[in-house]
């Protein structure tokens, strides 16, 4: 496992905290201009976080930042922030590049930069695995302001469309910098950044600095400034943690004691494989719970329709692998669930990091069974602390054997089911198999150079063009925005 660096020689200069300014801090204050001000303020945030107030004046300064930051600590709008402000100064498409991990948090990002420069005729093209290649050349041709990507599937556009260039971009950003790292895309990283321009702004943030990280940062940030918001794998002050210690074989009665415990609350239940995800939800949905799966082998459209139920609330409990647990801002989370305890002792953190956000009161309950103790003491390692137990009868639990019995019996018959139907649609040719896994997705990239993408339709992007490349493109209605004025012909 990678070890986290305790020094920041490679870094030119830390950014002090403003914790203690006696003036409130506002978006204006920080030197935001007045029609980002008002688009912060349409979206409820009327007071810029920790990590917003320290990386703003730097990133407004022109200067690359490597910040390190928790999970729901307003990241997004970081960065999105200057470089907005940035591309009303001087227009110009193919502005900015955003890298991230995973399909998800590539569509929260475009939602984000939409919402604060949709007055502003802002254009966006998410390009990720699982959407139809041909819509994405589309919108790439299009030259949207702003490309939020994943780096398999943009190294694909740049080796096979013709035309298609990185040579404008004057901001690259990549969130969750580690996991990009951890999923084995340096390979394709270091393709990108031979693809875009040397003179440039660069943003990486982090949850954690581990050294692929900081070699990273040697590679790509001129003189970086290091904004650093949090102590070192810190959890949530508002985070009450316990673990509970069950028996391997009643893991799913001990499950369905505790959701039955909490009834009401709202969960994430975290799974080590694609495979337990889908079992689970068959099992706990023929208990009666609106439980839905969210993992990799989902079609893209499924996974967007899952989060969009949960985030809508039209499901109590959402059942996820790893793909989920970092950067997805779902307010409502009242508990996480560790039904499986992670492999990688970090992503304890930004699994639990899904509840208490924004100042909110959270709960994170970590099953440990009989072969799980070595990997919890790890944790208890990482997060120097020693969890409490989370209290049950035993008499209580096992009421619930009998009929958890019965739903892993039906669970069995529709994972059974489910199977027969994947591998009809793979003798006709339709394989949402093929669907990549986030631990699996570089490294099959690489094994499958040359196979291409797969079918879905691309989000966030818009479609005609909305502003003239370069200068004399107008202000809308004075507001400073990429709108040309009435009368310009396109």
């Amino acid at each position: 496992m990678e070890k986290p660096l305790d020094d920041d020689a490679a870094v030119g200069e830390s950014v002090e905290t403003i914790e203690n300014a006696s003036e409130p801090v506002t978006f204006q204050s920080l030197g935001v201009v007045d029609v980002l001000c008002e688009a912060c303020a349409a979206l409820g945030w009327n007071t810029p976080t920790k990590i917003q107030r320290e990386t703003l004046p730097v990133a407004l300064e022109g200067k690359d930042i490597i910040a390190l930051a928790e999970t729901g600590s307003g990241k997004t709008g970081a960065f999105a922030i200057p470089i907005i402000q940035s591309l009303l100064a001087a227009p110009q498409r193919m502005y900015a590049l955003v890298l991230t991990p995973t399909r998800e948090l590539a569509l929260q990002i475009s939602q984000q930069f939409l919402a604060l420069g949709s007055s502003m005729g802002l254009k966006c093209a998410v390009i990720i695995g699982g959407n139809d290649l041909n819509e994405q050349k589309k919108e790439l041709a299009l030259e949207p302001h702003i490309i939020i990507a994943t780096p398999g599937r943009l190294v694909d556009h740049l080796e096979n469309m013709k035309g298609f260039s990185l040579k404008k971009i004057k901001y690259l950003v990549m969130d969750e910098a580690d996991r990009i790292l951890n999923m084995d895309f340096e390979t394709e990283v270091d393709k990108i950044l031979h693809a875009i321009p040397k003179n440039r702004k660069t943003y990486l943030f982090s949850a954690t600095m581990t050294t692929k990280v900081a070699k990273l940062q040697r590679a790509c940030l001129k003189d970086p400034v290091k904004v650093e918001v949090s102590s070192k794998y810190q959890t949530v002050e508002k985070l009450i943690q316990n673990y509970i210690f069950v028996p391997l074989k009643f893991k799913d009665v001990y499950l369905v004691h505790i959701l039955r415990e909490l009834a009401g609350c709202s969960f994430m239940i975290f799974c080590a494989t694609c495979n337990n995800t889908q079992r689970l939800a068959f099992m706990l949905r023929s208990l009666g719970f609106t439980a839905i799966p969210l993992h990799g082998q989902m079609s893209q459209n499924k996974r967007s329709g899952a989060l969009n139920k949960f985030k809508g609330k039209r499901s109590e409990m959402l059942i996820a692998t790893d793909v989920a647990s970092r950067g997805l801002d779902i307010p409502h989370v009242d508990v996480v669930i560790n039904f499986d305890i992670p492999t990688h002792s970090k992503d304890y953190i930004h699994r639990v990091g899904r509840t208490a956000r924004a100042g909110r009161a959270g709960r994170s309950i970590t099953f440990v069974t009989q072969y799980d103790v070595e990997l919890y003491q790890r944790i208890e390692h990482l997060i120097g602390k020693k969890l409490p137990l989370y209290e049950t009868a035993e008499d209580e639990v096992m009421v619930w054997v009998e009929s958890v019995t019965r739903a892993q019996h039906h669970a069995r018959q529709e994972m059974k089911e489910l199977d027969e139907k994947k591998r009809g649609s793979k003798r006709k040719g339709n394989d949402d198999a093929g669907e990549d896994t986030e631990q699996s997705l570089g490294v099959q990239q690489k094994i499958k150079k040359r196979m291409g993408g797969r079918g879905g339709k691309t989000s966030g992007s818009g479609g005609r063009r909305g502003l003239q490349n370069g200068r004399g493109g107008g202000l809308a209605g004075g507001r400073g925005g990429f709108k040309k004025k009435r009368g310009h012909g396109h």
